[in-house]
């Protein structure tokens, strides 16, 4: 195995372009890298192996035929468990699905395809793709490869455990209140969550829709180690589809605004971990030096958000979830929503129309403060990354999870767009900042991530290196 699997995507699409390396020799040193981590790991659950091993082939053949090559031209890429792949179960972790088939593409596999990547496996996600962790009783735990008893976060463990680990530089994952950006602090990586209805969804082998509110708030996106690879995926994904009528045909690269970023440490009552707070001051300082005003201000309230997306959807998978989730889940997710259900104030009707009136609310004062910075740093988990079975100890476990995360769930519940970059530890484990960006300006986010990556560097190389001395 040689060292092509260090590469990020956008390097090795310019490479495979220039003829400095062929499709073929990015694919066989990536599954080479598969097949030494992914044992130990579990983060790659169904393998395309043999498929991308013949795809990449005819990548090296349009190459020498100078045919026209797509921006991902030859680029390996990973796809959650929990979307559909033409001709693969979508089993969204869970027993009882293992025979559901797709007959179609997602989407964004679509579009990642036209674009010349070649899928290379299918990503471990946990029961329902409703847990902060990553296992289940169909494919077992995902480890992360910074090692036990760390997290490998969730639901799109799988996809972060794999990015981190090198098997790849591109890796599809979903966030409803957390499912990309929990995997990129775990994994000390990076993620963009776009805006809601940014990236088309679809999956023919559903049995229904999704509920409303879950609708709005659950979005697609990449998990990655460097943010020009975070940029290129989303922007290819981020195309309108006629399978949903919600997306949006936003241009990417929005007008000119002023670089200027507010700096919040509200925690909603959470006290913030001392070195979390390095972290902010430290993201804060990268980004003064690349040009923009950062500036330390009380933002509007995001515990009122994460209240409002705790209750609010809750209630909605009481009524949409629960069922089937008592009828196919293990004893332990049923215990999690037991812990969820008591947790939450789950409302009547009428109470649920009012607060979906008062979301509007909370965007609106968002909208405005963002209008004036179109940027803001924020923590992203308030304390040190969790163990992988933190939320199975118990209520109060998972209470104290779900306090230390309001930066996560508020922001889905406003809807806005919002990226997470690991830059350094805390209690010894990864940890990581985030980015929150107005509406449709993930591009804005991309900015801000790479100015700090280009001062802070990627926690990956740090991964490597131990566990080639060990």
């Amino acid at each position: 195995m040689g060292q092509l699997w260090k590469l990020g995507a956008a390097a090795s699409a310019d490479k495979i372009r220039s003829g400095e390396i062929a499709p073929s020799e990015l694919m066989a040193d990536v599954l080479a890298r598969v097949d030494e981590k992914n044992p130990e790991l579990n983060a790659i659950v169904l393998s395309h192996a043999e498929r991308a091993t013949e795809q990449a082939r005819a990548a090296d053949d349009a190459v020498a035929n100078g045919d026209d090559l797509g921006p991902l031209h030859g680029v390996p890429v990973t796809i959650k468990h929990n979307i559909d792949l033409a001709g693969d179960p979508n089993p969204n972790g869970v027993p009882a699905f293992a025979n559901v088939m797709a007959d179609e593409n997602h989407p964004l596999v679509d579009r990642l395809q036209e674009a010349g990547a070649i899928v290379i496996g299918r990503t471990n996600t946990p029961e329902f793709s409703m847990r902060a962790t990553t296992v289940n009783p169909l494919h077992g735990r995902t480890h992360n490869p910074w090692g036990d008893p760390i997290s490998p976060g969730g639901s799109s463990g799988g996809a972060g455990a794999a990015c981190a680990a090198g098997m790849g530089a591109l890796h599809h994952g979903n966030d409803i209140g957390g499912s990309l950006r929990f995997p990129s602090m775990a994994n000390g990586v990076m993620t963009v969550k776009p805006s809601s209805y940014r990236i088309p969804v679809y999956n023919g082998s559903a049995t229904a829709e999704r509920g409303p509110l879950a609708q709005e708030i659950s979005v697609q996106g990449i998990i990655a180690r460097h943010a020009a690879d975070v940029r290129l995926a989303t922007q290819i994904m981020a195309q309108p589809d006629p399978r949903d009528p919600n997306s949006p045909p936003v241009p990417w690269n929005g007008p000119d605004v002023p670089r200027r970023v507010a700096v919040t440490r509200d925690g909603a009552g959470y006290p913030v971990d001392a070195e979390i707070n390095a972290l902010i001051d430290q993201a804060a300082d990268q980004l003064r030096d690349a040009g923009y005003e950062v500036i330390e201000v009380d933002t509007p309230s995001i515990g009122d958000a994460a209240t409002g997306w705790f209750t609010t959807l809750t209630t909605e998978m009481k009524h949409l979830l629960d069922a089937p989730l008592r009828e196919h889940g293990s004893e332990t997710i049923q215990q999690i929503f037991d812990h969820y259900f008591e947790m939450s104030h789950l409302l009547e009707i009428r109470d649920h129309i009012v607060a979906s009136g008062h979301r509007t609310a909370l965007k609106r004062d968002w909208s405005r403060f963002l209008d004036t910075y179109p940027l803001v740093l924020t923590p992203f988990i308030l304390r040190p990354f969790f163990d992988w079975d933190d939320d199975a100890q118990g209520l109060d476990a998972v209470r104290d999870l779900f306090e230390a995360s309001v930066w996560s769930t508020g922001i889905n519940y406003l809807g806005l767009p919002a990226g997470v970059i690991g830059t350094g530890f805390a209690g010894n484990r990864p940890a990581a900042v985030q980015i929150v960006g107005q509406r449709w300006r993930e591009d804005l986010i991309c900015d801000a991530l790479e100015a700090i990556e280009d001062r802070n560097g990627i926690l990956a190389p740090q991964l490597w290196a131990r566990d080639s001395d060990g």
